[in-house]
């Protein structure tokens, strides 16, 4: 009987809007403008005939009893009371029974509670649509997006409110929520190699912070309110899947890739915690024979950590090939000086060493030891090759890619590269940008999700905590 409800509720709210909608136009010659007008006025109908269906179902479900118990107090019906919701049709109102407590201090509503709209303005539908779109546009874009593309168009501001229920709904139960997910995949088929990279991001944070740049010039007032220019850096990981080289090719396939990432935070607690139960997970997916690999780019305060944590101890250490020659080339042009030709004979010569010989840093430190000798440098030039030659003496044991080129292994750090800019600063980096740490954490958990290939199991857990019995 409830089918044979919704069905009449539908067709004729989807027969007076057509009519009322359509009724003139479509007797007009067709034209580009009653074509158009015709594709709103069905529109219109479906999303009539949507509402007044789900409706139909709705108020089906109604409790018929006077009396209802709930956590043990009784509540007793005072009235018919509207719900106003946005669903997947749009706008609309449910009238449900709205029950009282004896002491008139609590409200309940049955079909609230059964309905799992308790609190809620956006049906689960339209808040997984808002939460995926708002991991990739702002939640004043995705209204304007919605607006051309959906029947439903809730206000930038619920769609704000329904991301922070969903973060507040998963946070305390994130280690669980994110285990459970890994416990449902497997590594991709022909995986041979598993790479670990970090790396960190600047974010512009709403908070007070020195002001970058040029001291001001111009005399302003001692109450002038100081700029919010707060840049801290945010942590990114990513673990990686490689398999074979394909044929004509020099570096592996790169099968799959998962991320975390995490706002800045004193000394990146909660992110390396997240980063370290990630990869484990990770790992064991594949099997005893997987070669493991820590790819990271020169930057000491992340090797200092994988050199103390005993996770890495059998990881195979690079780094980034690129991050390399970006040393190479400092070291050229303090060497013969910047845009010579000199330096680019230099640079070119040895970074084909570096990738091809076994000895490639050696032969740097030789080549870099005998030309600071021999010419007369400057001071500051002098102080420049000292840098980078500590650079490649410090990790010339970090720098073996000929041999990584032979086993058909990584020697980039491409995929870290990549998430760096794409998962952070595609999204919170964008002009006018500035973020709460909670907020910029809210749409980072999103973005990870959806960058992992996760983004499905993720709904399915935040489904079951958020409507746990």
């Amino acid at each position: 009987m409830t089918v044979e409800k919704m069905i009449e509720a539908a067709t004729n709210e989807f027969k007076q809007m057509l009519e009322l909608s359509c009724g003139e136009a479509a007797e007009a010659p067709l034209t580009p403008a009653q074509a158009e007008t015709i594709t709103q006025g069905i529109q219109q109908a479906l999303g009539a005939a949507g509402r007044a269906s789900y409706r139909a179902y709705l108020e089906s479900k109604e409790e018929s009893r006077d009396i209802v118990v709930a956590d043990g107090e009784i509540y007793r019906f005072k009235k018919f009371s509207p719900k106003r919701c946005t669903c997947l049709w749009g706008d609309m109102e449910v009238s449900r029974k709205l029950y009282q407590n004896a002491s008139d201090t609590k409200t309940y509503a049955p079909l609230d509670v059964a309905w799992g709209m308790v609190g809620e303005h956006l049906t689960l539908e339209v808040r997984e649509a808002v939460a995926f779109a708002c991991h990739l546009v702002t939640p004043e874009e995705t209204a304007a997006l919605l607006e051309k593309t959906a029947m439903f168009h809730p206000h930038p501001t619920m769609m704000k409110r329904a991301i922070q229920e969903i973060e507040a709904c998963v946070a305390p139960q994130r280690e669980e929520v994110d285990r459970r997910i890994r416990e449902g995949e497997e590594a991709p088929e022909g995986t041979r190699v598993v790479v670990a990279s970090l790396d960190g991001v600047n974010v512009l944070l709403n908070e007070k912070g020195p002001k970058r740049g040029r001291p001001a010039e111009r005399p302003k007032g001692e109450d002038a309110e100081e700029p919010t220019t707060a840049y801290k850096n945010a942590m990114v990981g990513t673990v990686s899947f490689y398999g074979a080289v394909p044929d004509g090719e020099k570096c592996p396939q790169r099968l799959g890739c998962r991320y975390v990432a995490h706002m800045p935070e004193d000394k990146a607690a909660t992110f390396k915690k997240r980063f370290e139960s990630e990869l484990e997970d990770d790992l064991r997916l594949g099997t005893s024979s997987i070669i493991k690999v820590l790819l990271c780019d020169g930057a000491r305060s992340l090797w200092r950590y994988a050199e103390d944590n005993p996770l890495f101890d059998d990881f195979e250490k690079l780094i980034d090939y690129w991050h390399a020659v970006e040393h190479l080339s400092l070291a050229a042009e303090a060497l013969f000086g910047k845009g010579t030709d000199e330096a680019k004979t230099w640079y070119c010569n040895y970074a084909k060493k570096l990738k091809e010989e076994d000895h490639g840093p050696q032969s740097i430190l030789r080549s870099m030891d005998y030309y600071a000798q021999t010419r007369t440098l400057s001071a500051t030039r002098r102080k420049d090759v000292a840098t980078q030659r500590t650079f490649f003496r410090r990790n010339q044991a970090k720098m073996t890619y000929a041999d990584f080129r032979r086993r058909g292994l990584p020697i980039g750090s491409g995929p870290i590269e990549a998430a760096c800019k794409t998962l952070v600063k595609t999204r919170l980096g964008r002009s006018g940008m500035r973020w709460s740490r909670e907020g910029g954490q809210r749409i980072l958990n999103l973005r990870t999700y959806a960058k992992s290939n996760r983004w499905n199991p993720f709904w399915q857990q935040y489904k079951e905590l958020r409507y746990a019995v």
